[in-house]
């Protein structure tokens, strides 16, 4: 740990963030991280459970004075955004993530730095150890798999938790109360091409667009940022207008959550056509740079030769048509506001993954809404596009949302103690993502709910960073919510 580390407050929190930091929990690989949780329970002599998910909650007796107020529960999830820079040597099955300090914000280098939501659960570690906290009895649930579809809080059983009072650690903007979150559902399409042997020997050429944002596919789905599947899908299909040209690969996302930063295709043509296709595709491209200067200030896009399958096969001319239009005509970005919450995404899609595998395209499609009805007409317009190419369609079973409760007694608390900590009233939102809320609350029907945290930008993205002073006061605003509660 660097001495410029060492010095950051609160030091418990950042103790545990860097513990929890050493050890790998991308999602679906949280059992050493999950390990870990179970280690510091019993260190602190604390009574935990561990379902058959992989969920744990840890639960801490009240303090003197507080034994028979109503209990409550800290909720934060395990599992982080595994994402890096493609020149970046990192593996997250057993590198620890790297720390870097500038100013008043933590990044990592090159790579996510996983403060969502592992600063959550360091704050929650903290609260168990520390012994100045007044609470009343206290639950923290830690839970696993958020990030790829909340199946750790969709897996727990009714008797898990004792509280109905739940605070949420797991937003991620300094001075917000979030009341409400959008449901969600996945999309998975698969088209099957033809493959052949092309008669004239060919030029193999990979084509890459990169050094997109990305970022969050329901926070930043709203800041016009460009998506590299669609964009590179774009380029591609005004070059096929003009050159023939066969598609060989075709790869780009990885995460269904995350807007896709990169992409490469793959492509087999004639040596006459060659120079042709570079040229209308480096226009293309120009354009896109154009159109997106603002936003997308490092935009790069590169042309190297790439080697002949070694089956020699490539999609055919229909399937290479087909597989292009698809991935430039399927939807992408923000499909409707809120009419009455300003600045609120109400509904939008994310083309998250695209990619060949043998002869078949896979592409996988995130779709949020607040509105159940909205959210369906998504699915159904992309399930009309899949089907109009000729797509196999999968809808995995979707999350629920989570209603605002403005008439809420620990909402009332929740703000009621920030005014008396920071002198102003918090803002009250919904977010354009999904929280376990959603789900918690339709398992736990009479569940009190708020969430809050520090603040986080451009999670699930490299750029990721934490306010190193928003930390602090986040740990002093859970501490105040939990003295203030009756």
């Amino acid at each position: 740990m660097s001495e410029e580390y060492s010095k950051l407050e609160p030091p418990l929190v950042w103790k545990y963030f860097r513990e929890v930091s050493n050890i790998p929990r991308c999602s679906k690989h949280e059992e050493k991280v999950a390990e870990y949780i179970i280690s510091v329970a019993k260190k602190l002599g604390l009574e935990y459970k561990q379902d058959e998910a992989g969920n744990i909650v840890v639960r801490k007796p009240a303090t003197p004075g507080k034994e028979n107020c109503k209990g409550v529960v800290l909720q934060c999830h395990l599992d982080m955004v595994c994402e890096k820079n493609e020149d970046v040597i990192h593996d997250f099955s057993k590198d620890p993530i790297k720390f870097v300090i500038k100013g008043d914000y933590l990044y990592a280098d090159g790579t996510t730095l996983g403060a969502d939501n592992g600063i959550g659960v360091a704050t929650a570690l903290a609260i168990l150890e520390d012994k100045e906290v007044v609470h009343s009895p206290l639950e923290v649930l830690f839970t696993v798999d958020e990030e790829t579809g909340l199946t750790g809080a969709f897996q727990l059983k009714p008797d898990f938790l004792n509280g109905r009072r739940l605070i949420n650690l797991d937003s991620e903007e300094d001075g917000v109360i979030y009341i409400g979150c959008a449901g969600g559902a996945d999309t998975k399409l698969f088209y099957k091409g033809r493959k052949l042997k092309p008669a004239k020997n060919l030029e193999f050429l990979k084509v890459t667009l990169k050094g997109l944002k990305g970022g969050h596919s329901g926070i930043d789905i709203n800041q016009g940022r460009g998506n590299a599947v669609q964009l590179l899908a774009r380029a591609l299909f005004r070059a096929r207008e003009k050159v023939a040209f066969y598609l060989l690969d075709y790869r780009g996302g990885n995460k269904r959550n995350a807007i896709a930063r990169e992409c490469s295709a793959v492509v087999g043509l004639t040596a006459a056509n060659l120079k042709r296709f570079k040229r209308l595709m480096s226009k293309e491209f120009e354009k896109i740079k154009s159109e997106y200067r603002v936003v997308e200030k490092d935009i790069t896009y590169q042309f190297e030769k790439a080697s002949e399958p070694e089956d020699g096969m490539v999609f055919d001319r229909n399937s290479t048509k087909d597989m292009i239009g698809l991935l430039f005509g399927l939807p992408h970005g923000v499909m409707a506001m809120n009419m009455e919450i300003e600045n609120l995404v109400e509904t939008s899609t994310n083309l998250a993954v695209a990619v060949v595998e043998g002869d078949v395209l896979k592409i996988e499609m995130s779709s949020r809404s607040s509105v159940a009805s909205a959210l369906e007409a998504t699915k159904a317009k992309i399930r009309c596009i899949a089907q109009h190419f000729g797509c196999e369609v999968e809808e995995p079973p979707g999350y629920p949302g989570w209603t605002p409760n403005l008439k809420s007694p620990l909402l009332k608390v929740v703000s009621q103690t920030h005014k008396r900590l920071f002198g102003v009233e918090p803002e009250k939102k919904a977010i354009h993502a999904g929280l376990e809320c959603g789900i918690i609350g339709e398992k736990f029907r009479k569940m009190d709910m708020v969430s809050i945290g520090p603040q986080i930008e451009h999670p699930h993205s490299p750029e990721e960073r934490v306010k190193i002073s928003s930390v602090g006061k986040f740990y002093t605003f859970v501490k105040g919510i939990l003295g203030n509660l009756k």
